[in-house]
């Protein structure tokens, strides 16, 4: 794994997984410093190399009334203050071509949502950036689909690109995660574990997402030993009034014991 492909990121000469962590959606400047300050560090302690993430607006909500945003330029302007005050790279979900150039204009990595990863304008529009691309395996498609969309990034003229996993459908209600896809990803571009999201249960009657948090370590666990390059998940100081996807966010309170454990996982993955 190529980390210097973001010259910021620390500890890029790590033999560890490398992080992308934060809140679900950006709610104000004091939230996404307090959880950065807390992630960034127990990351330089674990020397785990790290990226801030926090979406800047939320496009894909079950009903009008959620929570999408506090303004565009206003969440970016927050993003790039992280980054700037923790000496840390950020990274962003787009959901629209025009938002690849603005988000870019902020951001290091531009992440494409998982249902919107067969979105061919959108995923050429983040690569023409010159950004890493965070591709989200979309919930419906099978670990081998996704060379495609890789290729459309490098044959945008860009060779940075991940895959993240973010689990798959399983009925109406539930999402599972089949670790055979890992290996088979990692032939097209370095393979991120999406944990919280893999553990959400959407389509709810009432609208709003739910999910199983109590599994976050289990779900991380099994990742590191299946040889992941990096993990993703989402993190709260107060997950339960999280205005999105609280369901499934790792307490910030739980996050130091949990790296602490997949750290020496790793290390004892790295010996084998």
């Amino acid at each position: 794994m190529d980390l210097s492909l973001i010259p910021q990121i620390k500890h890029s000469d790590s033999k560890n997984f490398f992080l992308l962590s934060g809140p679900c959606a950006i709610e104000g400047e004091d939230m996404a410093l307090r959880i950065a300050e807390k992630i960034v560090s127990v990351t330089d302690r674990l020397k785990i190399p790290y990226v801030f993430k926090g979406s800047f607006k939320k496009a894909n909500r079950s009903r009008v009334d959620s929570f999408t945003g506090i303004g565009d330029e206003k969440a970016l302007k927050i993003l790039k203050k992280v980054s700037e005050t923790f000496e840390v790279p950020t990274i962003t979900d787009i959901h629209e071509p025009s938002d690849a150039a603005m988000a870019a204009a902020y951001v290091d990595v531009l992440q494409i949502p998982a249902f919107l990863v067969r979105q061919t304008d959108l995923v050429v529009a983040a690569a023409q950036t010159g950004k890493v691309v965070n591709l989200k395996k979309g919930q419906f498609m099978s670990p081998e689909s996704m060379k495609h969309a890789v290729k459309k990034v490098t044959d945008s003229g860009n060779e940075q690109v991940w895959i993240t996993d973010r689990g798959t459908m399983f009925g109406y209600q539930d999402m599972i995660v089949d670790f055979r896809g890992i290996p088979t990803m990692q032939q097209y571009a370095p393979v991120v574990l999406d944990v919280t999201h893999s553990l959400q249960q959407p389509n709810q009657s009432s609208g709003v997402t739910g999910g199983r948090p109590e599994l976050i370590g289990t779900i991380a666990r099994a990742g590191i030993a299946a040889g992941v390059d990096g993990i993703f998940m989402e993190t709260h100081f107060d997950p339960a009034n999280a205005k999105s996807d609280g369901a499934n966010m790792l307490h910030l309170d739980h996050l130091e014991k949990l790296l602490t454990d997949l750290t020496t996982l790793r290390s004892a993955v790295n010996s084998l």
